[in-house]
């Protein structure tokens, strides 16, 4: 009987955390989006490149306190962004165009770890790379959440609770 109502308990829990929760992202938010030319191979390499020679610029976002000291932030440094995906684009030796636009810009939704966010405007900073017909990155930078993944990956140690149950009892 004991076994009966653990096991039961365990496929109750599995099932509630496999609902999906759609999350709206807040109004005082500013994204990030990088959409590669195409889903060829090479084109989203070269997205994932520039993404790569970005971060170091965006990272100083980590430590702004304010959504405005963010937006200033970004305002100030767009024509660094800018060069930074023109050399990114020459060292990749492409003939690729490219546009950055910082304001409101749309959003599809998307599905990232279990939780979906909802279409929508949002304020954002958007590196669009010859057609902008590609899969694209995006994240949050305000409030910096494109900076967790890069923490989280570091010296996490993930656990399964219902795997310890399981080893528990069984």
């Amino acid at each position: 009987m004991k076994k009966t109502v653990i096991m039961l308990a365990l496929i109750v829990s599995i099932l509630s955390l496999n609902k999906q929760e759609t999350v709206k992202i807040p109004k005082d938010s500013i994204r990030l989006r990088v959409i590669a030319s195409s889903n060829r191979e090479e084109d989203q390499r070269i997205k994932k490149e520039i993404v790569k020679n970005l971060y170091d610029e965006l990272s100083q976002i980590q430590s702004f306190q304010t959504l405005e000291e963010t937006r200033q932030y970004i305002k100030k440094k767009l024509p660094t962004f800018e060069e930074i995906v023109e050399n990114t684009l020459q060292q990749e030796q492409t003939e690729k165009t490219f546009h950055i636009n910082y304001g409101k810009n749309y959003f599809p939704e998307k599905e990232y770890k279990g939780v979906t966010y909802e279409e929508g405007e949002y304020e954002s900073l958007v590196v669009t790379l010859g057609c902008g017909e590609g899969e694209n990155f995006w994240c949050v930078l305000f409030p910096p959440i494109c900076f967790l993944d890069e923490q989280e990956n570091e010296k996490i140690e993930y656990k399964s609770f219902i795997k310890e149950l399981l080893d528990k009892y069984f």
